[in-house]
């Protein structure tokens, strides 16, 4: 399925260590860009989390926020009186100086107790991974929730164009019969400007392949039967991208390189058959059909900007 690059993911783990809260946020970028942001005591972790996270995403600007708290223990926690002391008298040395700096809260002396005693990174680095594989589940199924209404979304111009091409292809025969008459009515006005009677010297097979002639000339100026054929196949592979998307197989995804980006090449083709039709164009209609389906392309190509 289609995914999209811009999601967002909150997930919390409660252990008996204690609990970590993981934000991930993605927008869309070329590549993958990474941005981590990690308490000092997490940053053990740091390179088992840019590795799972390279394993896991392929393009995107990504900022990962980490947050933890410790779990009470009430034998682990246990104040020593020795840090008690020193940090009161740490507190009446400044007092001496600045009288009027508070106390420091419980919390934060906890907090400097917790940072005396240090992480135990064996036993924190595999709860911090299987929050982060938790959270970048929960990414995906946002990513394929937003690929899939970007899709329908691409779905529907999809529709629009091939209507306009099909509008297009109507409209020949009626710009060819008009021209004919045209041929017709500037032939017979020469003829007559000529000769009143310069009909006589001309035989009606004569003016028949003359006319012939020149709307064949007319046709091949005109004819832009191979760029809507092309135009159809681009506009059949386009929804078959959009509702098939990837194999699920790792090889074949490999192989085949990011949705987003075969969609860019398919656009610039689009847009190169759409100049052609316009640069051809015998009538003020297929110039306006020729525009419309421009239009209908760049706004494809700003909804691919933020597919995987």
């Amino acid at each position: 399925m289609i995914r999209s690059m811009t999601a967002f993911a909150n997930t919390r783990t409660e252990l008996d260590l204690g609990a970590i809260q993981m934000e991930i946020r993605s927008v869309n970028n070329r590549y993958l860009d990474l941005h981590l942001r990690l308490p000092e005591e997490l940053r053990f972790s740091e390179a088992s989390i840019r590795e799972i996270l390279g394993q896991s995403l392929r393009r995107g600007k990504v900022e990962l926020r980490v947050s933890f708290q410790r779990a009470f223990h009430a034998e682990k926690d246990q104040l020593h009186p020795a840090l008690l002391e020193q940090l009161a008298a740490q507190l009446q040395a400044a007092r001496a100086v600045i009288a009027d700096i508070p106390a420091p809260r419980f919390s934060e002396v906890l907090a400097l107790h917790h940072q005396e005693q240090g992480l135990d990174h064996d036993a924190w680095l595999p709860a911090i991974q299987q929050n982060l594989r938790s959270a970048l589940q929960d990414l995906d199924e946002a990513k394929q929730r937003e690929g899939e209404r970007l899709a329908q979304v691409m779905l529907e111009v999809a529709e629009q164009m091939a209507e306009l091409v099909d509008e297009v292809e109507s409209h020949l025969p009626a710009l060819l019969a008009e021209y004919q008459n045209k041929v017709t009515h500037r032939l017979s006005e020469a003829l007559t400007a000529v000769s009143p009677d310069g009909f006589a010297q001309i035989s009606g097979e004569e003016l028949s392949a003359r006319i012939a002639q020149e709307s064949s000339l007319f046709s091949l100026r005109i004819d832009v039967a191979e760029e809507i054929t092309r135009l159809r196949s681009h506009i059949k592979e386009l929804t078959h991208i959009l509702t098939t998307g990837h194999s699920a197989d790792q090889k074949s995804r490999t192989r085949q390189g990011s949705v987003g980006k075969r969609l860019d090449f398919l656009f610039q083709e689009m847009n190169r058959e759409a100049n052609t039709l316009g640069s051809k164009a015998g009538s003020i209609e297929v110039t306006r059909a020729a525009i419309d389906l421009k239009l209908l392309i760049e706004q494809l190509r700003e909804q691919a900007q933020n597919i995987e």
